[in-house]
């Protein structure tokens, strides 16, 4: 065989095994996928949304999930529940990021604030899907370890800081939308008021102890903010939090 076909023949094998690499959780997504929309199914007298925007599920099915979970997890990494990622904290269950994402009906344009950057999973999902995300997390380790994951994996419209989340990011604000990613006692004001006019927020508010529902404020077009109960969730409380 020749030199050029040898080499060819090389590139083709290196071709497909990288293919099969980046495909390894294939499976496993398109399997999620089905749980979730099945899951969507059974919550959608709780939650109005007999059906979730497809390009949010086309986000979820294509997002290596596994990247963004304790490597002695990965094989976990596509179960429809919460993991655990350090530092007392979870990995949202995939089902929920799909819902608190579908319900902040994010668009191309947006800028989105997040508070709770956790692995950075969410923010991930959300880089898919609007222009720019400013997210929050409060531990130090872990925001500093999902800043480097995302550089890693290429988000260019994602900025980080290590911060106190209850009072936002007033610097870049007022944000499209909002999306809490840890429980709330009460909705945080400044969370509101950095809100704009038309925009949405999605946040667990309850005690990590007695129940949390997951809440959608829709702030109108005159200022005037209101509320309503989307369904029963448990989230790891929102901390640092002050008056």
């Amino acid at each position: 065989m020749s030199a050029l076909r040898i080499s060819a023949a090389l590139l083709a094998a290196t071709t497909a095994i990288a293919a099969a690499q980046s495909d390894e959780y294939a499976r496993e997504r398109a399997a999620l996928l089905r749980e979730i929309e099945r899951t969507v199914t059974q919550t959608a007298r709780e939650t109005g949304r007999a059906q979730l925007d497809r390009r949010v599920l086309e986000v979820l099915g294509r997002l290596p999930r596994q990247l963004f979970v304790p490597s002695a997890l990965r094989d976990s990494a596509y179960d429809n529940r919460p993991l655990p990622i350090g530092h007392g904290q979870t990995i949202s269950q995939p089902y929920i990021v799909a819902l608190m994402t579908d319900l902040l009906q994010p668009q191309p344009d947006d800028v989105v604030l997040e508070i709770g950057t956790g692995s950075g999973y969410q923010a991930a999902v959300l880089a898919e899907l609007v222009r720019k995300v400013y997210t929050i997390e409060i531990i130090a380790p872990l925001g500093e370890q999902a800043r480097e994951r995302l550089a890693q994996l290429g988000y260019k419209n994602i900025e980080t800081r290590i911060a106190d989340g209850y009072h936002g990011w007033p610097e870049h604000a007022p944000f499209d939308g909002i999306v809490v990613t840890a429980a709330a006692a009460q909705i945080p004001p400044p969370l509101i008021r950095q809100l704009r006019p038309g925009g949405r927020m999605v946040i667990p508010v309850g005690s990590a102890f007695f129940a949390q529902t997951l809440m959608l404020v829709e702030k109108d077009d005159d200022g005037m903010v209101r509320s309503r109960e989307i369904l029963p969730v448990r989230f790891v409380p929102l901390t640092g939090q002050s008056p």
